[in-house]
């Protein structure tokens, strides 16, 4: 529902602040809750638990942004859009329960910089002042990539203290919202000229590699905002149209478009779309490849231009609420998505982990859209909210990656989710969200994505598992619990495979859907110049791994080790369970920054390298400073000493990492940034007794590398290897009782660090891995005990896992082969029972297969049996007797338990019927 009354400031103001002060990180409120039914409200406040989550996140950020206070000039400063920082300010200055011991300052103090700021960048606009374009008579704005988003964030801030502008700040706040609309609608579908290179490609759009999405949603922003304030414009009508053309076609796809009949403004969807910004899949691609950030633009900006009109209390326009693809953008968002109600992000090098940018998609799709489903998403994410909030640095909304004006933005759009939540009587009320039990079921299921976009995602109740064979990203992603603070599925981090820039020459892809086949699991084989690996996915979450051995230290898997309270297993170690015992790894080194080594005892040498073993990052490696100590010395043997290096950038060579200067750095040369073991070395001109070394990276850092003497720069040997390391021997490891793993194959030990699992860590050899989520290290153990299958033809794998039989043919012709199976369950197909049990499956070359075990077959009386069964679904089994005595068998329908008994006489048939 919506109302047509005009907002009057603190009309929606609290009279208590008890959940708001009552929160404590883990909201152990919505813990408590009953998750099928509880509405998230607390009735003695207006605001419901997500609304005070928000305001109290807003009240501690405030410790952040009032650092960027600067008295001298009376205003927050315009570097990175930092004075966008007044929007939050507003929703706290004129909304809530204020609390200035959570913000640090007093509610006048952070009114008065709030209103200074707005008067002066409100006079400094580039629309406020009357400027022509170019002339240096404004501060900012007139762009609309990406000014005209931060104008719009700058005039809701302004609204919102309305009564408390004077009248020629106000004013400038409505020639800036008056000229924006203007601007945006008078070009049409031409480009902003003052723009850049930015485009939306007028109404064409773009989907493959570079959607548009975000510049369709970036030109609406200011139309909204002249149109929610000033709907009395003579233009009014002309700016409605252009903000219903944007929104609707920044998610345009012509194949839904054409047929989509809903009615935006009075007229169909069909009339207005022309773009293309998705793939079929409803998937986005930015920087060439999915792009989970950019694809909840689908909320972002539909959200940031509802609350404009909500604070006009204008009604929403259609488009809002019916936005053309909405729903299948969302679903492959979930689909794909982790425990903190995200999707993951496996061909992302940055712009992930960045939760403060994350809440609004989430809040605008259930409050605006009303999707109890997301709304399950959103409570996932405030769990991690206040946590993410307390780690360091402290106090900000956006970390380990990203830009820096993401900050401001980030507390613009939780100010805004507060409003969308404090005004749900306004939006659909209420939307409750399902149980997490539900929400797990809503969103599972197996879906090919295609060659184009390189994914197979796989969703289930106990993980989620993505195949990606996009360039530059090839893994076999696994997210046990759907905890992505687990294993580091991201950008370049490899998992499985043991690197993302592998060439993939050929892919091969089943999947098993369960309406048509009764249970949903993926099998991808993946051909390489140097051989094949296969990744099966099964219903239980489990996954199994399969290769040739395409390179040495396969099975790698990388794991975040951070130091995070509130957030489970982010406790700054790791606990690993294999053959010999438990092991307990800090990240002590291998995370950037600065890395303090301490050798294990004195070493000597003349010369000291850092042998790079893994990158942190996608630039390689690069070193602000290198230095080296002997015992009891704080002298830098190092400095000003002969430096080479493996390569290095003509602009940052070897010896700007040891002359002192902590602003001079070493950095690897650009077409070196993918090679693991690239070097620094420096000669000490004599030999020394070394005890320790200090490492200042810069953020392309090493995540794995050794600390390397030499007496002669020839022959090396190790000082320290960091982070700190563990070998296992034997075929398995289970990671802190929630991950485990069953290795067979080769020959290679299991290794170990806190940010690390190798699985097969030494030369490139044939494995199979079996991998289960929410598994305790006793019962990976006993797994690791239990016979495995085999195959009879060369280059054909086989891995029995939960009763699903994963088969892959690792070779380039196609075969049929005979797999010995442990036990008597039967798989679909034919398979033969006497002293071994074998299943014979065909497989095209470099293909793969899961079979699910049906039935359990037993016999009674004793002695040898020669049967052959042939398994047709779930409904019957024909049983054939080659041998010479009656067999009488016992059939168990592994789904429902029910039995059959039947003999079977030598030489005959017999069909066993169980029925639906």
């Amino acid at each position: 529902m919506t109302h047509t009354n005009p907002l009057r400031r603190r009309s929606f103001l609290l009279a208590g602040g008890g959940v708001a002060a009552g929160l404590a990180i883990g909201l152990p409120g919505l813990a408590a809750a009953d998750p099928d039914t509880d509405p998230g409200r607390d009735e003695n406040a207006g605001e419901n638990v997500e609304a005070a989550l928000y305001y109290r996140l807003l009240l501690l950020h405030t410790r952040w942004a009032e650092t960027l206070w600067d008295e001298a000039t009376g205003h927050y400063p315009s570097q990175d859009f930092y004075f966008l920082n007044v929007l939050g300010n507003a929703v706290l200055v004129s909304q809530g329960d204020y609390d200035a011991d959570l913000a640090g300052v007093e509610r006048d103090v952070l009114a008065d910089h709030t209103i200074r700021t707005i008067r002066h960048f409100a006079a400094t606009n580039f629309w406020a002042t009357g400027s022509t374009w170019g002339d240096g008579g404004y501060e900012w704005g007139g762009r609309i990539f990406w000014d005209g988003t931060f104008e719009s964030y700058f005039v809701a801030a302004a609204r919102l203290l309305w009564d408390r502008l004077d009248q020629s700040t106000r004013d400038n706040v409505d020639a800036i919202a008056i000229g924006g609309a203007e601007y945006v609608v008078g070009l049409g579908t031409a480009e902003d000229p003052r723009s850049g290179g930015w485009s939306s490609n007028g109404l064409a759009g773009g989907y493959r590699g570079d959607s548009k999405i975000e510049e369709m949603g970036a030109k609406s922003m200011p139309i909204a905002t002249g149109l929610a304030h000033h709907g009395d414009h003579p233009n009014a009508g002309a700016w409605r149209e252009w903000l219903t053309r944007w929104l609707s076609n920044m998610t345009g796809l012509p194949s839904a478009d054409r047929n989509n009949h809903t009615l935006l403004e009075g007229r169909p969807v069909s009339e207005w779309n022309t773009a293309q910004n998705l793939y079929e899949g409803h998937v986005v691609e930015n920087h060439e490849s999915y792009a989970p950030m950019y694809q909840q633009s689908t909320g972002a900006y539909p959200g940031r231009n509802a609350v404009h009109f909500l604070i006009a209390g204008q009604p929403l326009p259609d488009v809002f609420t019916h936005q053309p693809n909405a729903e299948g953008l969302w679903r492959t968002l979930t689909a794909l998505g982790n425990r903190a109600g995200l999707s993951s992000h496996p061909m992302v090098n940055d712009r992930y982990h960045l939760y403060g940018r994350d809440v609004l998609p989430l809040t605008w799709r259930r409050m605006g859209q009303a999707d109890p489903v997301v709304a399950r998403s959103e409570r996932m994410l405030i769990e991690h909210l206040e946590p993410y909030l307390a780690h360091p640095p402290e106090n900000r909304l956006t970390k380990f990656s990203g830009e820096p004006k993401y900050e401001p933005e980030a507390r613009a759009e939780v100010a805004m989710a507060y409003l969308l939540h404090l005004w749900r009587d306004r939006l659909h009320g209420d939307v409750h969200p399902v149980s997490e039990a539900r929400y797990w079921a809503e969103v599972a299921g197996v879906t090919d994505y295609g060659a184009d976009l390189g994914m197979v995602g796989h969703q289930s109740a106990a993980a989620l598992a993505i195949a990606v064979t996009k360039a530059n990203y090839v893994k076999f992603a696994f997210v046990p619990e759907h905890d992505d603070w687990l294993f580091d599925v991201t950008g370049r981090a490899p998992a499985f495979l043991p690197s993302t820039t592998l060439a993939v020459t050929g892919r091969t892809v089943t999947t098993y859907d369960q309406d048509t086949d009764g249970f949903a699991a993926s099998a991808t084989t993946l051909r390489f110049a140097g051989g094949f690996a296969g990744f099966a996915t099964l219903p239980t979450g489990a996954v199994v791994y399969a290769t040739t051995g395409l390179a040495a230290e396969e099975g790698a898997l990388r794991l975040h080790s951070l130091d995070m309270p509130g957030v489970p297993g982010l406790d700054g170690d790791r606990v690993f369970h294999g053959e010999g015992g438990a092991v307990t790894l800090r990240a002590d080194g291998g995370d950037g920054g600065v890395d303090e080594v301490a050798f294990p005892g004195p070493v000597t040498g003349r010369y000291v390298r850092m042998l790079g073993g893994r990158s942190g990052s996608q630039y390689g490696y690069s070193l602000w400073r290198f230095e080296v100590f002997g015992p009891g010395s704080d002298t830098d043997l190092a400095r000003g000493r002969p430096t080479t290096a493996s390569s290095f950038d003509p602009a940052f060579p070897p010896e700007l990492a040891t002359d002192g200067d902590p602003a001079t750095r070493w950095a690897v040369a650009r077409a070196q940034r993918p090679r693991p073991d690239s070097w620094l070395a420096v000669d000490l001109g004599a030999e020394h007794e070394l005890d320790r070394a200090l490492l200042s990276w810069d953020p392309a850092f090493g995540a794995e590398y050794r600390v390397q003497v030499s007496s002669d720069g020839v022959t090396w040997r190790d000082a320290v290897s960091v982070p700190s390391a563990h070998t296992f021997a034997g075929g398995w490891v289970n990671v802190e009782d929630r991950a485990g793993f069953v290795v067979r194959g080769g020959e290679n030990p299991i290794r170990v660090t806190g940010t690390s699992v190798t699985l097969s860590a030494g030369a490139p050899a044939p494995v199979v891995v079996a991998g289960y989520p929410a598994q305790r290290a006793a019962r990976t153990r006993e797994l690791a005990g239990a016979p495995a299958p085999s195959a009879d033809v060369p280059g054909v794998a086989a891995a029995l896992a939960d009763d699903h039989l994963a088969v892959f043919n690792l070779t380039g012709a196609a075969v049929t082969a005979a797999v010995r199976v442990p036990g008597r369950r039967l798989f679909p197909g034919t398979q033969a029972i006497a002293a071994d049990h074998t299943v014979r499956i065909g497989l095209d070359a470099a293909s793969s297969a899961v079979l699910p075990a049906v039935f359990e077959l037993s016999t009674r009386g004793g002695g040898p049996v020669r049967l052959t069964a042939t398994v047709a679904g779930r409904e019957s089994v024909e049983l054939t007797n080659e041998g010479r005595r009656v067999a009488v068998v016992v059939l168990r329908r592994l789904d429902d338990g029910r039995e059959r008994t039947v003999p079977v006489r030598p030489g005959t048939r017999e069909v066993v019927r169980f029925g639906r």
